[in-house]
């Protein structure tokens, strides 16, 4: 249980799709409320999907690239750390991607954009894929890698939720309450990512004796 509730929450930290609220709400203000819940759907799916391939993916690319386990939680930690200075300074959709041209004239498209940009890269980016793949790393036996997937979903079905609601949300909070509450997450995402450099770092240090 432990296990299970630690890759939850630092998955749905990294994630965080309370910050997805107002882009979901942008895009599909135009659609009704069945089309919204089939994209709610969609996203949630490809998302799901996504970080389960990358979980089980993770093993064979380390390998395949020659990376080491400690080299990816500097590089993941670094990236989630800018994540969560993103949240932070309120710049998060442009982090993501979300100011570059090609994004907005997919955008303007919005055709299937339940794949991209929604869970590609606003929902599953580098920082979340990293996550999965250290992850694979860390647990190993059946039953963790079995809690490990069940957080997933359970961050899916999260997710799911919050995107269905996102209209409510957006109504209720506010653009000012979002962005309160992913600056909070944006604090316990840094603390993430400083707690797998500093990991690696002191694994490092070790196998030099120091």
């Amino acid at each position: 249980m432990d296990i299970f509730l630690y890759v939850f929450a630092a998955l749905f930290s990294v994630i965080n799709p309370l910050g997805t609220v107002p882009v979901f709400v942008g895009l599909t203000s135009d659609e009704t409320y069945v089309e919204r819940n089939k994209t709610s759907l969609l996203t949630t799916v490809n998302v799901t999907v996504i970080l389960i391939i990358s979980f089980f993916a993770g093993t064979y690319l380390l390998d395949f690239f020659g990376i080491s386990l400690n080299a990816l939680r500097i590089a993941g930690g670094m990236i989630i750390v800018t994540s969560g200075f993103a949240l932070l300074t309120g710049t998060f959709s442009k982090h993501k991607g979300m100011k570059n041209k090609r994004v907005k004239k997919d955008l303007n498209k919005r055709e299937k954009f339940s794949l991209t940009p929604l869970a590609i890269p606003m929902l599953a980016g580098p920082g979340s894929i990293s996550l999965l793949i250290t992850f694979n790393q860390k647990y190993s036996q059946t039953n963790e890698i079995v809690l490990v997937i069940l957080a997933v979903v359970a961050v899916g079905l999260v997710t799911y939720t919050i995107l269905r609601s996102s209209h409510f949300i957006s109504k209720v909070l506010g653009a000012s309450g979002i962005n309160a509450i992913s600056r909070i997450v944006g604090f316990i995402v840094i603390s993430i990512g400083v707690e797998y450099i500093s990991v690696a770092v002191i694994s490092i240090l070790k196998t030099l004796n120091f």
